[in-house]
């Protein structure tokens, strides 16, 4: 195996995958932010509505913090084990802490402030229509995309901030579910590879580490019991993507905090 190397991810419940979703447009608002053009400003403002969207389908903000709880509950009992960093645990322990006063305030759902806002509702209202926020639908929408790339930036950032704590748990919780696996070396024969999940430790995702000259990609699908990875190849002309008829060695982690 090369050095490298392509990671694909697969959630096996539904709260990791949501967390996976929001940490994908935080990632998104983050790259495009930086950015002064207007497509720039309209990419972040959509991913804003996305973010808006996805926080309105379920109450994300309570899942989050029983993951929290969840993996500090984990985690508590491993003070002064042989072998535990204290201290680093300590810090973990302390912004789980902190991260579950903010979330379990009091105040509204992420996103509710924007009510009121007439340009993120009409964006909104028109954004899922083709070309539907041209300056003949939305004109004061290219009023603002015409101000001064400092002031869109400004302006963004503060629509994202109450979004802060939420970003910070999201972060946290998949940094913990991620450096909870040491890796392995497997090899998926003729391209498949399947394993039984140890009924006592939930396993909340399954990483496959392959490279990046492999010429195949994994197809992971699984649940409480077992998964598969099936690892696929793409015809040179268009068609169906089909198993690889080859051994192929891959890192797999199971992360089973």
């Amino acid at each position: 195996m090369g050095n490298a190397l392509s990671i694909y991810e697969q959630p096996l419940n539904e709260r990791v995958r949501a967390l996976l979703r929001l940490e994908f447009l935080f990632e998104q608002a983050d790259y495009l932010m930086s950015g002064n053009n207007a497509w720039d400003s309209r990419a972040t403002l959509n991913t804003l509505i996305e973010l808006m969207a996805l926080m309105g389908r379920a109450d994300l903000k309570t899942e989050i913090v029983k993951e929290l709880e969840r993996q500090g509950a984990l985690l508590e009992p491993l003070y002064d084990k042989q072998g535990v960093d204290n201290e680093r645990l300590d810090d973990i322990m302390g912004s789980i802490r902190q991260l579950l006063v903010e979330l379990r305030s009091p105040e509204g759902a992420a996103g509710q402030e924007f009510r009121n806002n007439e340009l993120i509702a009409a964006v909104k209202q028109r954004a899922s229509m083709p070309a539907g926020t041209l300056s003949f639908d939305i004109p004061m929408y290219q009023y603002w995309l015409e101000r001064a790339p400092d002031e869109r930036r400004a302006e963004l950032e503060a629509w994202f901030q109450p979004f802060e704590p939420v970003k910070r748990g999201v972060n946290l919780c998949l940094t913990l579910i991620r450096q909870s696996s040491n890796g392995r070396r497997e090899t998926a024969v003729n391209g498949f590879f399947q394993q039984s999940l140890d009924a006592g430790v939930s396993c909340q995702m399954v990483r496959v580490l392959v490279d990046s000259a492999a010429g195949c990609f994994p197809e992971v699908s699984g649940g409480r019991h077992r998964f598969t990875v099936r690892f696929m190849e793409l015809p040179v002309s268009a068609g169906r993507p089909a198993q690889a008829g080859r051994d192929i060695d891959f890192e797999l982690q199971c992360c089973v905090i």
